[in-house]
């Protein structure tokens, strides 16, 4: 099977990490009237549309959230990856606590896989570079390498939970293999540590990615509650060890979902109040 026209002036691919690419939507051209102008403007910002396209040769295998798949060219197959009630049974209580699907579909055979365009960014992740794994925020799991093993990494303290507006558990990813990670902040935005023996402290839920070896607690920036007051700093959380931490500089004003629907049903709304003029 020969695919044409994957690639345009309209799209290209932006990042290419082993079978895993990125395509980006340069320019949108399926718009309609009252969207284009929104659309003009989104793509002006940097706000596009991206997907992941995969390429299977028959010896390797890909992991995917519930739904994302588009389209599949080839002899490819995608199965539930479930190996009995008890492994049926885990994988509905790491979709609990992970904000993600239960059931994430593997994908065997010969083909190209492409998942759905999204106006999140996309970041790809060699989890073989972060020796012990990754552990991933909440619900920004997109797809992965069928070699990479998940876990779920509990909390060392509650602390964490009560006060570090963090869940119980995050998805902890290891092995060989590639991740498609959904985040609200472009790759090249995000602020990387690396520490040796050493310790990071972040206000707020910054972090999107850290080493799964590293300790994570939350604690108060100075000895004594007076001490924070005066300071004007309260709980921070904090990342000890050795190890990676991927961080967006700023908090994400919201949903990117949220603010590319409003523009358009704004954009709309204009529109049929001219033309009922």
């Amino acid at each position: 099977m020969r695919i044409e026209n994957i690639e345009n002036a309209n799209r290209k691919f932006i990042q290419q990490v082993g079978n895993f690419g990125i395509l980006e939507y340069t320019s949108d051209a399926s718009v309609a009237p009252w969207n284009a102008e929104a659309e003009y403007f989104m793509a002006k910002m940097g706000v596009r549309r991206r997907q992941v396209i995969i390429q299977l040769n028959g010896n390797n295998t890909a992991i995917v959230q519930a739904g994302a798949m588009q389209w599949m060219a080839g002899q490819l197959q995608a199965t539930t990856g479930i190996k009995g009630a008890g492994d049926l049974l885990g994988k509905f209580i790491k979709g609990a606590v992970t904000n993600e699907s239960a059931v994430k579909p593997e994908y065997t055979g010969q083909g190209v896989l492409a998942l759905e365009p999204t106006y999140k960014y996309l970041i790809l992740e060699d989890v073989g570079s972060w020796g012990a794994g990754m552990t991933i925020e909440d619900g920004m799991f997109l797809a992965c390498s069928g070699t990479v093993k998940n876990k779920l990494v509990a909390r060392r303290n509650l602390s964490s939970v009560a006060l570090g507006g963090e869940g119980l558990f995050n998805l902890s990813l290891y092995g060989e293999g590639v991740v498609a990670l959904e985040s609200n902040v472009p790759k090249e935005e995000l602020i990387e540590f690396d520490l040796n023996n050493d310790e990071l402290k972040i206000d707020g839920n910054l972090a999107v990615c850290w080493s799964s070896n590293l300790s994570f607690t939350v604690e108060r920036t100075t000895n004594t509650l007076i001490g924070s007051a005066v300071s004007g700093e309260g709980l921070v959380n904090v990342y000890r060890g050795t190890g990676k931490v991927l961080m967006c500089p700023v908090a994400p004003t919201g949903s990117i979902y949220a603010a590319t629907n409003t523009m358009t049903a704004k954009a709309a709304a204009k529109n049929s109040n001219t033309l009922g003029k």
